[in-house]
């Protein structure tokens, strides 16, 4: 009866209808029978997800089962609906002080949409198994309804108009391609129970956004998402631009996995390229344009080739790329993968990394702060945030909760958890390269301390929102040393600065790939105030961390800096120590989880520990092992280092400090020559930069 009532029901009534029933069903929490708080803990003064009663039957590392997960997710969506008194009251959180927006004071519509659509991410499959869930007291089926009927009244705090005629893309077409996708996900939750009128108008405003203009990117899928909804739903749409918009999408897959995002490599592959093309696939595409499911569907099963090991034996991911406050949203593909039982796929590994990333937050005591969500890695980190982002945008990690709409009689949900690749393939001090030819992604795991890393495309001239800043300008990624950012001071890890003319230091951002070629990997570099200054950037990763070989090739004098990753003050301060190995100079920091040495081989005036304050994601205070040199065109010119790393507590040996017998370097011949101890020989063979 109540979507035959409503259809007949105006504007006005749906609104006063949807709080009449809200009161009848204020106790008909359903999910299990534990409450919200069995799922909390404390530590200290702040608050942990907690496994409630783990099976270590199934899922032996980390106790998570597909009831845990939604339990995740009522956990997240209990602290957003923890600012939720009545129907009417917005998803709107405490802003983040920083460069997120809104910068004033005043009302915003669209940061409201963004904590409603985005919440819908985790909402929507709850309620499709639970709907009459309530949460603080709040019908949360009821509660959505609502809040896309004010999202069109005029009069309302949240009303979003519809695209004016010249208005171009704009971060409302983003929450509507979020909100199509729960739509075709969830009909009978979202859409079904709204009465005709709120149809009318939600499709009018909906359309005039998905028929608009976009941006040749990840958003192209917001317009798709939004004209395939209402095509399912009978609408006449624009099927000639959808069609152009989904070959469009298509021409962007490089292949191994991914897509390329005009022009970066990042997560967008994998929570929007990906996801959004499953979605698309399962609940439309498969139906009305099965060549193009078809299509997105073995660019999906490509996944397979490296992504998986772009996660850590825990499952946590790396911190890599903008937007890195949606985080647990990069794993969303894992479940995803659980739409088609393939027995290619390693489910139980899969369940495994997707819940262990779940974890890499939710049991970090520094993740919400006011309930909710903060803008950074961990806890609020201000040089991650774009100014895109307001505090519901990271919201956007609620995608991986689109897992649970895989069946529970999938093999991602029934297949015993286990280490994949961790515990068959990977071998204690070995080292394992994976690289993506058309991308030129390199992925690397270490075995011995169970880590994986990334090196990817950068090639910004200028700083903007995300492009040129440390969210790509790292030379390499890894899960256990999340990116520091850059001092004014010269501090860096895991890149290089100049000084420039100003007596500014200014970060390589200009790298380009050269080649992959014997396990070393290649590129060349030029800094954007002065393209005279250039590098040559070669690599070679070994079991306990990278040997570097770069040549400064700049034609006129200029101070360079580069970095080791860098260890957060996490157990007290960070132990340092210095050590002669082999006539070498050995630095060495500890922060009692891990220990990182950097050895100067060839062409640094200086190698010194430098803390650092502010600039690390995990704690204020931080140390980092750098090295310098004021170069003068004309002399030596290589630069080598071994940079290394071990678990605290375990010893080093002079041979794992030093593993080199011989480097021979013959600039006439554009070539090193490397001997290690082990036997092992290679030869970087450089090129002339372009």
């Amino acid at each position: 009866m109540f979507t035959k009532i409503n259809i007949r029901l105006t504007f006005k009534a749906f609104l006063q209808l949807t709080s009449v029933l809200f009161f009848c069903s204020a106790n008909a929490q359903i999910i299990s029978s534990d409450s919200v708080s069995a799922l909390k803990k404390q530590m200290g003064n702040k608050q942990v997800f907690q496994i409630n009663k783990p099976d270590f039957k199934l899922s032996p590392l980390t106790g998570m089962t597909r009831k845990h997960w939604k339990e995740a997710g009522l956990y997240l969506l209990s602290g957003a609906f923890s600012y939720i008194r009545t129907l009417d009251d917005p998803m709107e959180f405490p802003k983040q002080p920083g460069k997120s927006y809104p910068k004033d004071e005043k009302p915003n519509a669209t940061e409201k949409m963004e904590g409603l659509c985005r919440t819908m991410f985790i909402a929507g499959p709850l309620l499709k198994e639970h709907p009459d869930l309530v949460i603080n007291g709040i019908h949360v089926g009821n509660y959505y309804r609502h809040q896309l009927a004010r999202m069109l009244d005029p009069a309302s705090d949240t009303y979003i108009e519809p695209r004016s005629e010249k208005g171009g893309p704009s971060q409302k077409l983003v929450e509507f391609g979020g909100l199509a996708a729960s739509l075709l996900a969830a009909p009978e939750i979202f859409w079904e129970p709204l009465p005709l009128v709120v149809k009318q108008k939600l499709s009018k405003t909906m359309l005039s956004y998905g028929d608009g203009p976009t941006i040749g990117m990840n958003w192209r899928y917001f317009n798709i998402l939004i004209l395939s909804f209402f095509k399912s739903q009978g609408y006449k749409v624009n099927e000639t631009l959808l069609k152009e918009l989904i070959e469009k999408s298509l021409a962007q897959y490089d292949g191994q996995g991914w897509y390329n995002d005009s022009p970066y490599y990042d997560y967008y592959s994998m929570w929007a390229f990906q996801m959004y093309g499953k979605i698309w696939s399962e609940y439309f595409g498969k139906r009305y344009y099965p060549q193009y499911a078809a299509k997105l569907d073995s660019n999906f099963k490509d996944l397979q080739d490296n992504y998986p090991n772009m996660f850590s034996r825990k499952g946590e991911m790396i911190m890599w790329g903008r937007s890195i406050a949606y985080r647990m949203g990069a794993a969303v593909p894992f479940p995803m993968m659980g739409f088609t039982n393939d027995r290619d796929i390693n489910y139980g590994w899969m369940r495994r990394i997707a819940s262990g990333t779940i974890l890499q937050f939710l049991e970090n005591p520094d993740y919400l702060k006011d309930s909710i969500p903060t803008l950074g890695f961990y806890g609020a980190f201000e040089p991650a945030v774009q100014s895109y982002s307001c505090r519901g945008s990271a919201f956007w990690l609620g995608k991986l909760f689109l897992g649970l709409l895989v069946p529970a009689s999938s093999s991602f949900w029934t297949a015993t958890e286990n280490e994949g690749k961790w515990e068959k393939d990977f071998k204690p001090g070995q080292v394992y390269d994976k690289f993506a030819k058309k991308s030129n992604i390199l992925i690397t795991d270490y075995p011995d301390i169970g880590a994986s890393e990334i090196r990817a495309w950068c090639y910004s001239k200028s700083v903007g929102v995300y492009q040129g800043t440390e969210n790509y300008t790292r030379l390499s990624y890894n899960s256990a040393f999340p990116w520091q950012a850059d001092g004014k001071n010269g501090e860096v890890s895991m890149a290089y600065v100049y000084k420039t003319a100003k007596a500014e230091w200014e970060a390589l951002r200009m790298f380009s790939f050269k080649k992959y070629e014997d396990r070393i990997y290649y590129r060349d570099g030029v800094f954007a105030s002065d393209t005279s200054v250039r590098l040559n950037l070669a690599e070679i990763t070994l079991p306990n961390g990278i040997l570097r070989i770069d040549r400064n090739m700049s034609s006129v004098p200029a101070e360079i800096r580069s970095g080791h990753y860098s260890l957060p003050a996490v157990n007290g301060s960070v132990k340092k120590d210095t050590r002669k190995v082999k006539g070498y100079t050995v630095k060495i920091i500890d922060n009692g989880d891990y220990q990182l040495a950097l050895v100067s081989i060839a062409g640094w005036d200086r190698v010194e520990v430098v803390d650092a304050k502010g600039l690390n994601p995990v704690s204020d205070q931080s140390s980092v092992i750098d090295v310098s040199d004021k170069f003068v065109p004309g002399k030596d010119n290589l630069y080598a280092s071994l940079m290394l790393w071990k678990k605290s507590g375990e010893k080093w040996s002079d041979d794992e400090l030093v593993p080199l017998k011989k480097l021979k370097y013959s600039p006439k011949k554009n070539r090193a020559e490397i001997s290690f101890i082990n036997g092992d020989k290679k030869t970087v063979r450089f090129e002339l930069p372009d």
